[in-house]
């Protein structure tokens, strides 16, 4: 799996994010957004939902897998930052 930086407010239901949570981090399914309560739906790869994650507990993104790269990306992932060393 390849993971990017991501800016969770354009994630996207049907997406997979990285989010922290009781000291790791895990890969879920994003099975829903709540864009005015800035936290997304988190669900396993099982069907089961397993709750609501706060903006700031998302910090990756999944961009491609098995080979294939997802199309819709793009909008999700954060810019570059630019040559912040001076």
């Amino acid at each position: 799996m390849v993971v990017a930086p991501v800016d969770p407010a354009k994630s996207e239901a049907g997406g997979i994010v990285l989010a922290r949570g009781a000291g790791t981090v895990h890969a879920h399914l994003v099975s829903s957004v709540d864009p005015v309560g800035k936290r997304v739906r988190i669900s396993n790869d099982r069907g089961l939902v397993n709750g609501w994650s706060s903006h700031d507990r998302v910090c990756g993104v999944r961009v491609a897998g098995d080979g294939v790269t997802r199309s819709k990306v793009a909008g999700e992932t954060l810019a570059a930052d630019s040559d912040d060393s001076s």
